[in-house]
């Protein structure tokens, strides 16, 4: 086994509101090693962006705050070193690629600029030489005409091409890990394909490990080399992405691949959806999270958590109803 270059162990982050404190993720421990891709997947609410946001300490406080864990990265603890440290790892040794170009591109600002503007802040290169780097970046991601497209705004490229620009952000001061949230959100099915294909090529390419945040099975059989299963703030399954399709074992598991399409030729093959709601994450059942949803629960898994354990080598599972 590789070394893990981020080891996160027993992260929660609850924050408060009018109903009471919630807590968004709850005891979640993963790791990713240099040149892997993990994978966290999940419905909508089941925790995937908090867990990214408290890896970045950008998590809003009030009304959020990480209650406990740690995410040792590169010999240091992300939750616990000063906001100034912080500030110099972020964008550096980890960048973040967030959901929606638009709202994270500054309209105001032409594309060179913002491309530039890490090379200047942490490595201290002059306007003039970042902004050369900053075309090569935008040329490396497959912008065409990249010199003439630094002086552009967010506002003249298309929604590929905006993503594009925040991987090349990225990129910009080659990090050792790459956050991308839901990277090709809002994006038709082709340009999906290409930004994902360009980020897998880019982190084999340097060496970085990527943590990507998906909702979607479908996307990540392609691109992931480990998977992480979240629901209700948990993690309740994580595997090698080959072992987890073949061989899913929790029932929300198995209910997320049953309601995908497959394109391996089955014919007369139903989508089955899975029945219910999302659980309250301020009324977390004291048992299984997905107890309410599942056709196999019993009073165990009403009254008590299933702990996430080792089922087979390197899949692990959180199910009553598993054994190794």
């Amino acid at each position: 086994m590789a070394q893990p270059l981020l080891e996160v162990r027993g992260l929660t982050t609850r924050f408060r509101t009018v109903r009471g404190e919630l807590t968004a993720v709850d005891d979640v421990s993963f790791s990713v090693a240099a040149g892997q891709t993990l994978a966290i997947v999940g419905e909508s609410g089941s925790g995937k962006s908090v867990t990214a946001l408290s890896l970045m300490r950008l998590i809003p406080d009030p009304p959020g705050r990480i209650v406990a864990g740690e995410a040792i990265f590169e010999g240091q603890d992300l939750l616990r070193l000063a906001e100034a440290r912080m500030q110099g790892i972020r964008g550096d040794r980890i960048a973040m690629i967030f959901q929606e170009p638009m709202s994270s591109l500054n309209p105001a600002l032409t594309v060179g600029v913002q491309v530039a503007e890490p090379i200047n802040l942490h490595r201290k290169t002059p306007w003039a030489k970042a902004l050369t780097m900053a075309t090569t970046l935008l040329a490396r991601v497959r912008i065409p005409d990249a010199a003439s497209r630094l002086h552009t705004y967010p506002h003249q490229y298309s929604g590929g091409m905006r993503q594009r620009t925040m991987i090349a952000m990225a990129l910009a001061c080659e990090p050792r890990l790459i956050i991308a949230d839901e990277p090709t959100t809002a994006l038709d099915v082709t340009v999906q394909a290409q930004i994902l294909d360009l980020l897998k090529e880019l982190t084999h390419e340097t060496g970085a490990a990527l943590i990507l945040i998906t909702h979607d099975l479908g996307v990540v059989a392609r691109y992931a080399d480990v998977v992480a299963v979240m629901y209700g703030g948990r993690i309740v399954e994580q595997a090698p992405a080959a072992a987890l399709y073949a061989h899913p074992r929790h029932p929300y598991t198995r209910g997320l691949l049953a309601s995908i399409p497959r394109l391996d030729g089955s014919v007369g093959q139903r989508l089955v959806p899975i029945t219910g709601q999302p659980p309250d994450l301020a009324r977390l059942p004291p048992g299984c999270a997905f107890a309410a949803r599942c056709s196999r629960a019993d009073g165990a898994c009403q009254a008590t958590r299933p702990p996430l354990r080792q089922v087979q080598p390197l899949h692990l599972n959180a199910c009553h109803h598993d054994a190794a």
